[in-house]
């Protein structure tokens, strides 16, 4: 039996540090990455290396799925493989190759519903913002993570070959970052 630590924050500015403070665990999963799918290589990781009799945790249910489908469909996937899965936050546990508690599923979904409406939120007040920004012309869009020199730099590895991953991983951005820049030199 092993005990996993799943963490993740979207993006690199933000902190891990409050989650799962002083749980002990065997191994620790982290990222920042967004919770938008679950297209994320350290979930994919732990995903990949469950078996019978783990405890996988979890700080909060946000935290490994920003929709309800895909915690809904994360939490049966682990639990089909004989796994536990602890939400330390929501103090909900589902057990591998156990008959669900029908109204714990039912919070899960409730709380997972309730994750998915504030993302869904949050997107529309940042659209909004953006929008009423830009129609008085103080829209900038984002700052530029990395000098011209960086790009220049950035651009001279791709092209050498390097990938993607790698590139995102040394200028500390992140891979849709590298992407834009990319694409912006194409321009």
């Amino acid at each position: 039996m092993m005990i996993f630590n799943y963490i993740r924050v979207s993006t690199i500015e933000q902190n891990t540090e409050r989650q799962l403070k002083d749980i002990a665990c065997d191994r620790i999963y982290e990222e920042k990455i967004s919770g938008k799918n679950t297209n994320r290589p350290q979930l994919q990781a732990m995903l990949s290396n469950i078996r019978s009799g783990d405890i996988i945790n979890i700080h909060e249910m946000s935290r490994l799925a920003r929709n309800t489908r895909d915690l809904l469909n994360l939490v049966e996937e682990i639990t089909s493989k004989g796994a536990t899965i602890v939400f330390h936050k929501e103090n909900l546990t589902f057990k591998g190759n156990e008959k669900q508690d029908p109204y714990q599923k039912m919070m899960m979904t409730m709380l997972g519903a309730v994750a998915e409406l504030e993302r869904s939120i949050l997107l529309e007040r940042q659209r909004e913002g953006i929008a009423l920004a830009k129609l008085h012309n103080k829209y900038k869009g984002g700052k530029n993570k990395l000098t011209t020199e960086q790009v220049a730099e950035l651009n001279t590895l791709r092209k050498q070959g390097m990938p993607i991953a790698r590139i995102a991983k040394q200028f500390k951005i992140t891979r849709p970052t590298v992407y834009s820049y990319l694409r912006n030199e194409e321009k």
